[in-house]
């Protein structure tokens, strides 16, 4: 949106000539159109669904990629997901300041302060949004879930490496899972994480399967099928790998900061 219009949407709302509300409305629905790479970014999305834009870095071109982040860039912090390491060394040549976290597949452009920091192990093991992954094996899919929630300015924390293997390795965490307001579980294999937390803690649970697993597995698809048969209730299934979908979820359901 040019400065100009802008400005006489906010010159109406101080002379009385537009309601604040419908003024946020005009300013809600602008996108930004970038016809040479076929771009139609949306830089108020975050105004109407409390969420910015987000880009989808897998299958795009590297052109279409840096005109994606340079657009959103001129209106606010940007994050991007499913980034491989070549798309990362190109995103880091054009934008030095930004921020790339290979084990999550994330690259970040502006966000929290102290979001480099968050994103070092060890990582916080509480907060109102809990994310906890069964093996190391689950680390990217969880990792991209918390990374987006500190990207997002949520109370994060991350546990990991506590799947139904060895149940005992919960006992330490129970505290901080019984203080969470939300729970990410990840899990692959069997998929059974995300109905043991349930029934140990009053949170709602976001289970998110992983595509991790032997043969029978199928990508996924057995762990998927154990989260929706799950007879535990407050259980809510996202797609497989999908770490960012349960991010989301959580930071709507927390309230962005």
């Amino acid at each position: 949106m040019q400065k100009s219009v802008i400005r006489h949407i906010l010159t109406l709302v101080a002379e009385g000539g537009l309601s604040t509300d419908k003024a946020l409305d005009q300013l809600s629905f602008e996108t930004a159109q970038d016809a040479l790479h076929g771009l139609n970014l949306d830089p108020q999305r975050e105004l109407r669904s409390g969420l910015g834009e987000v880009i989808f870095a897998q299958g795009k071109s590297d052109e279409t990629l840096l005109a994606a982040v340079d657009g959103l860039s001129r209106h606010g912090p940007v994050l991007v997901s499913r980034v491989s390491r070549e798309q990362a060394g190109l995103l880091r040549s054009m934008f030095p300041a930004g921020l790339h976290w290979p084990e999550a597949g994330l690259f970040s452009l502006g966000g929290p302060e102290h979001l480099e920091q968050q994103m070092t192990p060890p990582w916080p093991q509480s907060g109102a949004a809990l994310v906890v992954s069964a093996g190391a094996a689950d680390m990217a899919v969880a990792l991209e879930a918390f990374g987006a929630l500190a990207f997002w300015g949520c109370d994060c924390g991350c546990v990991t490496d506590v799947g139904v293997a060895g149940l005992h390795r919960l006992s330490p965490h129970l505290r901080a899972l019984h203080e969470a307001r939300v729970i990410i579980a990840v899990a692959g294999m069997e998929g059974a994480l995300p109905g043991v937390l349930a029934g140990l803690t009053p949170a709602p649970v976001l289970a998110v399967p992983t595509s991790v697993g032997y043969g029978v597995g199928a990508h996924g698809f057995a762990a998927l099928s154990t989260m929706l048969c799950t007879c535990v209730p407050g259980v809510a299934v996202l797609n497989i790998d999908n770490g960012f979908g349960a991010a989301a979820f959580a930071a709507k359901v927390l309230g962005r900061k």
